[in-house]
């Protein structure tokens, strides 16, 4: 396809054919993309959702992590609270 030039060195092009070269240039571009990554070819599709799915047990993993740890916090303190609420009542034989 040959573009005519304007005097200043621009190129005219209609709308489609600037539609159908965006199009191109954009594919052509996300097939470098995947092919730099290493996830190219007829496995690609495999790859994708693995990595989907890895990612999505990475969320599980860190918010399973964050409720254990409020879990965790939260036994603690009620357990401080027993114990001087034990304490405070002599109920483990204080001294008199």
């Amino acid at each position: 396809m040959i573009l005519p030039r304007t005097e200043k060195g621009e190129l005219r092009m209609s709308e489609a054919e600037f539609r159908t070269f965006l199009s191109q240039a954009a594919e052509e571009g996300a097939k470098r993309a995947l092919a730099d990554a290493g996830i190219d070819g007829k496995d690609a599709a495999l790859d994708i959702r693995d990595l989907r799915s890895l990612l999505d047990c990475i969320r599980f993993v860190r918010r399973t992590a964050v409720q254990t740890a409020v879990h965790l916090i939260t036994t603690g303190i009620m357990l401080a609270l027993l114990a001087g609420i034990a304490l405070k009542l002599k109920i483990f034989g204080g001294s008199p």
